[in-house]
């Protein structure tokens, strides 16, 4: 498992979670050898590697978010508990049988005896990667269509993200509903 979306100031944080069976882990790794952290890999190999692994028969793949008015009410920390345990119902894994391997800061349930947090595990683990490019190509396609419905914001372009480009914006055109007031104090008090 692996998230994005932890640090912009406008749109959802989501996490990305992919399953396999460890027999057929070797394959994966051997079939898509391009696979590890989502920031190393180019958009539009992103996008195709999705496609591929999303028709993959040997993995199961899900992703879930959390808005930004969500992370307002209870806090990012909150909000990617939420989302974890969202992937892993969503997958419907036997917590007693299953190996969770989760990127930097995040944890699963505690029913999840087997887990194991890896710093930079989307570079480490190819599962780990996998869970990182399929939820940074959702989130970037949710902010594209996000970008059609507040057209003044450029959230095609910073996806969210505390740019300068974004700041002038947001002084310019205001906050719109996926902005996350509780991230941009400093703009609505200063």
């Amino acid at each position: 498992m692996d998230e994005v979306g932890r640090g912009p100031v406008a749109g959802p944080v989501t996490v990305g979670a992919c399953v396999c069976h460890v027999d057929d882990l070797k394959t994966l790794k051997r079939k898509y050898k391009e696979v590890g952290d989502s920031k190393k890999v180019s958009v539009e190999t992103r996008k195709q590697l999705t496609k591929r692994l999303r028709k993959e028969g040997l993995l199961r793949c899900t992703v879930a978010s959390v808005s930004a008015q969500e992370i307002d009410r209870i806090g990012i920390s909150k909000s990617l508990k939420r989302a974890v345990a969202k992937c892993l119902s969503n997958l419907r894994v036997d917590p007693k049988e299953t190996m969770v391997l989760l990127d930097g800061r995040l944890y699963a349930p505690k029913r999840f005896f087997q887990q194991k947090t890896i710093i930079k595990g989307d570079s480490k683990e190819w599962l780990i990667g996998a869970a990182s490019i399929i939820a940074k190509v959702h989130r970037d396609q949710k902010m594209e269509k996000l970008a059609e419905k507040f057209p003044n914001h450029g959230f095609e372009r910073h996806v969210g993200y505390g740019t300068k480009e974004h700041y002038q914006k947001i002084k310019k055109y205001g906050l719109t509903k996926i902005h996350r007031k509780s991230f941009l104090k400093k703009i609505l008090c200063g």
